[in-house]
């Protein structure tokens, strides 16, 4: 298990500790079902067991991290349960959003969603699909900024984190068949949140997470 610190200052070491399981979770390079060997971690860290401790908690608490019985702590499953999770959450967020938007939007932010679907197409266009990856969650939370409302955007961006663990783990046989139609999907969100038509843009919502769902769902059951 080799673990990355990144070059930040952080103000404890049970932060740091987190923060660079947690990326490892989230990359993909502590891979699903992978039993997390406490000892190891606080070895490359050259951290004592307590700051370990203390992150595996707060990993656990977050869903990331689960305490088998006669293994002890491994990198959290992808099951079907999880996907769906995901998804719904995703959803519910982005209709709250939806009602929000619809009133609140106004030509910088537009300008900004305009900006990023233009990039999105540039990176579809030349096949970089890590960096089209990256731009959609810019594109989710940046419609979440807009509410102007800390929470919503904490939670989005939480479930987004999540949603970029499914993408690395399924990458090739998801994004691959759904970029271009998810693009599309995009142009539509955008077309309806400046024309400020909300039944619309939940309806859009709705069709966009549900695909998605649909996508992952498909590709476990192969």
């Amino acid at each position: 298990m080799q673990l990355e610190t990144q070059p930040v200052r952080y103000q404890t070491k049970q932060a740091m500790v987190y923060y660079t399981v947690r990326d490892a979770i989230m990359q993909c390079r502590l891979k699903p079902g992978q039993r997390i060997i406490a000892e190891e971690i606080a070895q490359q860290l050259k951290v004592s067991h307590i700051p370990v401790r203390e992150a595996l908690q707060q990993l656990q608490s977050e869903g990331l991290v689960e305490n088998t019985p006669h293994i002890g702590a491994t990198v959290a499953a992808i099951s079907p349960q999880s996907v769906v999770e995901v998804f719904t959450l995703m959803e519910g967020l982005e209709l709250v959003a939806s009602r929000i938007v619809c009133q609140k939007i106004n030509e910088a932010y537009l300008t900004q969603l305009e900006d990023l679907l233009r990039d999105m197409d540039e990176a579809l266009a030349q096949e970089e699909s890590e960096r089209w990856a990256d731009l959609n969650t810019r594109f989710h939370r940046t419609i979440a900024r807009v509410t102007d409302m800390r929470m919503l955007q904490e939670m989005t961006k939480r479930v987004l984190d999540h949603w970029d663990r499914l993408r690395r783990y399924f990458f090739n046989s998801v994004l691959s068949t759904r970029l271009h139609k998810a693009q599309e999907e995009h142009h539509a969100i955008v077309a309806a949140i400046r024309e400020k038509n909300q039944a619309k843009l939940e309806a859009l919502v709705i069709a966009h997470n549900q695909a998605a769902l649909a996508a992952y769902m498909y590709t476990m059951n192969q």
